[in-house]
């Protein structure tokens, strides 16, 4: 019985303590979902507020943003604007250099075009004075006195009016050309500006043919020998002249035809002492000539030169004299100028000591003065 009741007492308490766990459990579940509510209220406030707070910094962000991209949009807009006012004055100005330039250059096109025009122009004159040239020339009469112009001008450019003598009549009768008054042993020589020339162009002739044109040749080698036997029979007459005399040929072509494919008639020529020139050639013979003539001048002058050279060495010799006496001068001076600095630095000296002595009589006076005070 008692053991009954304990349990039974036991079982009781048992039911009440699960009683008593049974309620708190369930305090506990109810705290807990009141617990679990409000955290979830406070989170979905916190979330409330994070929300409202991260839209505001969006929205901020936003018109921060907004504000930077209108200023950013502002500064390109300037500087876009900027851009491209440069380079449409650039653009202006390269033009505006461009059209400057296309003008000069049409400018300068159409002088050169009137240039061409006008050289057109003197190429056609010229033609026609070739034309009239080459008939000039083909007449014997008027190729010598073509020959004879061209001479005169070449000599008159190059030698004294004393050196020369234009249409000369030798002792025989014949009348030359010119002749140059060259100092001795050369003399007197004489110089003929005539030469042949219809053979010369037949030679050439591009409507002829081959045997023609070497007829042409031989009779053209045949006139050029008859040529220098007529000057050396006319105008070599020593000693009234000296014993050769000048062939002068005006035209560059007939001398170099007769040099480069006639060497016998050269030689011929060299024989009969008769010298072939041409323009060129006949100006390097007339500066020789020239340079001959000064010579001369100048050895005659000789003793003139001497005489001053004499004097000039007597002058020099008094000029050193004096110049030395200059010197003596200048030395002495100098010495002079030393002795007198010598004497100034002494006498600065002698100043000094005696400023200093006057000091020390003067501090020995001072001090005389008072000893005798003291004693009085």
């Amino acid at each position: 019985m008692p053991d009954t009741l304990l349990i039974i007492t036991a079982a009781a308490i048992l039911l009440v303590t699960m009683a008593f766990l049974v309620i708190r459990l369930g305090m506990l579940s109810t705290l807990v979902r009141e617990l679990s509510a409000q955290q979830a209220r406070v989170m979905e406030d916190k979330h409330r507020d994070m929300l409202k707070d991260l839209h505001e910094g969006l929205a901020r962000q936003g018109d921060r943003l907004s504000e930077a991209l209108g200023k950013t949009s502002e500064q390109l807009r300037g500087t876009v604007e900027a851009r491209l006012d440069q380079i449409s004055g650039q653009v202006t100005e390269r033009l505006d250099e461009g059209f400057k330039k296309t003008n000069e250059t049409f400018t300068s096109v159409m002088t050169r075009l009137a240039t061409i025009d006008e050289a057109q122009k003197k190429i056609d004159s010229l033609t026609t004075n070739m034309v009239s040239l080459q008939e000039l020339l083909g007449d014997k009469r008027s190729r010598g006195a073509f020959g004879e112009v061209q001479l005169e001008a070449l000599v008159r450019n190059i030698l004294p009016a004393a050196a020369y003598t234009m249409q000369h009549t030798l002792s025989s009768g014949s009348r030359v050309d010119c002749v140059l008054r060259l100092p001795p042993p050369t003399g007197m020589v004489a110089v003929d500006s005539k030469f042949p020339l219809e053979n010369f162009h037949r030679m050439f002739d591009r409507h002829t043919d081959d045997a023609s044109r070497a007829l042409a040749q031989k009779q053209f080698k045949a006139d050029v020998k008859k040529h220098v036997d007529d000057i050396a029979g006319k105008y070599i007459l020593p000693p009234e002249t000296c014993d050769g005399a000048v062939m002068f040929v005006p035209a560059e072509a007939v001398f170099a035809e007769i040099h480069a494919y006639h060497a016998d008639v050269v030689d011929y020529a060299m024989q009969k002492q008769v010298w072939i020139v041409s323009p060129t050639t006949l100006m390097a013979v007339l500066n020789t000539a020239r340079a001959v003539l000064k010579n001369m001048e100048t050895r005659e002058q000789v003793h003139i030169i001497k005489h001053e050279l004499s004097r000039l060495g007597k002058d020099f010799a008094r000029f050193d004299e004096r110049m030395k006496k200059l010197a003596d001068h200048i030395r002495l001076a100098n010495q002079d100028v030393e002795d007198v600095h010598i004497s100034s630095r002494k006498i600065s000296q002698r100043f000094a000591r005696i400023d200093a002595v006057e000091l020390d009589d003067a501090s020995q006076v001072v001090s005389d003065n008072a000893l005798e005070s003291g004693q009085d």
